[in-house]
């Protein structure tokens, strides 16, 4: 398993959330990092308790900083902070998650469509998928899903809308809930590696219909991995 401390994960977080790459971290956002890193990997499942006290112990803090991160991760629909009781992690319904794969699905064509009518260079893409196949030859997951978030990324960066990747980014952390657990499914990873290889291939022949098809296919893919799980409630 990947330290997310120093892979790819907590710098597609800082993206996400707008805290920079290069810029010192407030102990704010290294809570919320920390907190919202649990949540997407499954370490803290959904209706599980965010104990604020604990927290405070944790960074050696008092209550001010570790208040401000959970409200920050209830902003992203991660934390649940209840009048009286003690936060949670939000729950996950399968109507909210029909819902947010039907967007991705439907941006993410756009961003394939975008790809082959401009006809960008591919070498990102094939870099970052071959860190795909690596992941997944070796198990894995958690290395697997963030290279696969930073796919999709640089996908959005390749198609040169600017506005279209803003949109796609403001889908919010609770996206990436859900596609770790999509991804972490029995067999999900070498089937992932070999759809993403007919999408390069889709980008090569310059086939938008195909690659659209193929997009869609994916991501839709992930939603019927989740609903086969029993993970997310009605």
């Amino acid at each position: 398993m990947t330290d997310p401390d120093t892979s790819t994960a907590t710098l597609m977080l800082r993206q996400m959330l707008g805290n920079g790459l290069d810029a010192e971290r407030s102990l704010v956002d290294r809570i919320v990092e920390d907190v919202a890193l649990q949540i997407i990997d499954g370490r803290l499942p959904p209706g599980a308790d965010v104990n604020s006290v604990e927290l405070a112990k944790r960074y050696s803090s008092s209550r001010t900083p570790v208040r401000e991160a959970l409200l920050t991760l209830q902003r992203e629909g991660l934390v649940d902070i209840p009048a009286r009781k003690r936060p949670r992690v939000a729950p996950v319904t399968l109507v909210q998650a029909r819902e947010v794969y039907e967007v991705r699905a439907s941006l993410h064509g756009l961003v394939s469509e975008l790809i082959v009518r401009r006809q960008p260079p591919l070498d990102v893409l094939y870099e970052w998928h071959g860190k795909l196949a690596q992941d997944a030859a070796s198990g894995d997951v958690d290395g697997y899903f963030w290279d696969n978030v930073a796919f999709r990324q640089a996908e959005a960066e390749v198609a040169g809308n600017a506005q279209l990747a803003r949109t796609l980014s403001s889908l919010g952390l609770r996206t990436l809930q859900l596609r770790h657990v999509s991804l972490s499914l029995p067999g999900r990873l070498e089937r992932s590696v070999d759809d993403h290889d007919r999408l390069l291939q889709a980008y090569a022949d310059r086939d938008a219909e195909l690659a659209v098809a193929i997009t869609k296919s994916i991501i839709m893919g992930g939603l019927r991995a989740i609903e086969q799980s029993g993970w997310v409630g009605e």
